[in-house]
């Protein structure tokens, strides 16, 4: 299908309104002629966490380094265990094993999808150094539940926010609540670059200090390296067109949460069923994800409607070949392994317009019909 009437997104209706930022962006780091490390990261670190509401904030390469950076600057390494969510992109684990830690998977909330506390309570072994809890589809976690378990057995909580940029709950920002917050700015997220690029938000100087010099290669100073670091920088021309979006992300947020409503109005009476919220949440809408009885069937009745969809995730994390010598084979995550084959993504933008929301909806209705 080469020109879906719904695609699952469209980068150039935002690229089009936001032309003129952009490009004026781009050309003030082009002329001023430095490119890493200069002073639209520093801007932007400053402008994310006063966003946030964290006291610092290090601009890093992805949203996995960001992840993997925090437990090294947490002291979580070799010998370590970490759990987290089989329900996510493989690449939170892997930023656990990147980081030298063992991933350990705990179950989700069979409403949300999300990380259960229950299931990480469960979960924990005299191992367990930390846990990361993900803001699935953007939808924050019961971070109270955890943060009150985290702080009872003595372990660190990286929050894996890179669904969930601007979400919050019971009034506070995701990210601001654990030791530390990770974000990307891969170009689908909900503010996204013109490539790569991530950021890790924290109130620790301390721990902040040491992301400045692990993402250096552990330099103190020019050519003296204190620690084994990374090569993980934010550059110059990401941070100035992540700033000229930022202002914007409370709109597309709620143009999301928008759209979404609408959603869940016209798929009342189907047997699809939407992911639940958190109670207390104001969800980033960073995907519309819902469970599809014949899952196949309605992908592609869609596909053949000209609607895209994917699935996030087909594959558990704690099923993927690179984790079978992890020992959680098939029936370890059972909440989490039955979603993984019923869940569908459907088209959700901000430029998303309401006329083919209304047309996605049709063709769900019509295919159950």
């Amino acid at each position: 299908m080469t020109n879906p009437a719904v695609p699952f997104v469209d980068f150039n209706l935002q690229r089009e309104a936001l032309a003129a930022d952009i490009q004026a962006a781009l050309t003030r780091v082009v002329e001023r002629g430095w490119y890493i490390l200069g002073p639209e990261v520093e801007a932007f670190e400053q402008e994310y966490a006063n966003y946030v509401e964290s006291r610092r904030a290090v601009g890093v390469a992805t949203g996995t380094d960001a992840l993997s950076l925090s437990l090294v600057a947490l002291g979580i390494g070799q010998g370590d265990e970490v759990i987290t969510s089989p329900l996510t992109a493989t690449f939170t684990a892997l930023a656990i094993s990147r980081a030298g830690a063992r991933p350990a998977f705990a179950d989700v909330d069979p409403e949300t999808l999300n990380l259960s506390a229950d299931s990480v309570e469960e979960r924990l072994s005299l191992f367990s150094r930390a846990v990361i809890p993900v803001h699935l589809y953007g939808n924050p976690c019961d971070l109270p539940r955890l943060m009150e378990l985290s702080r009872a057995k003595g372990i660190r909580l990286v929050e894996d926010a890179c669904q969930a940029h601007g979400a919050k709950l019971q009034g506070k920002r995701v990210g601001a609540w654990g030791d530390t917050g990770c974000f990307s700015f891969y170009p689908t997220k909900n503010l996204g670059a013109l490539g790569d690029g991530g950021l890790i938000v924290t109130d620790s100087d301390e721990i902040a200090d040491r992301l400045l010099r692990l993402r250096n290669g552990g330099q103190t100073s020019r050519y003296i390296h204190e620690e084994v670091g990374f090569n993980s920088r934010l550059d110059e021309l990401q941070a100035a067109v992540l700033r000229a979006k930022l202002s914007r992300l409370d709109g597309w947020n709620l143009r999301r949460r928008e759209l979404a409503s609408i959603y869940c109005e016209l798929l009342e009476g189907t047997p699809v069923e939407p992911v639940a919220d958190t109670l207390g949440a104001e969800p980033a809408r960073h995907l519309f994800v819902v469970r599809a009885p014949d899952r196949g069937g309605l992908q592609e009745a869609l596909v053949a409607d000209g609607v895209q969809t994917l699935i996030h995730y087909p594959v558990p994390a704690h099923l993927q070949p690179a984790y079978r010598d992890l020992g959680q084979g098939e029936g370890t995550c059972p909440v989490a392994e039955k979603a993984a084959k019923e869940i569908l993504s459907l088209p959700l933008y901000p430029e998303l317009s309401e006329d083919q929301v209304e047309r996605v909806a049709n063709a769900v209705r019509g295919y159950y019909r």
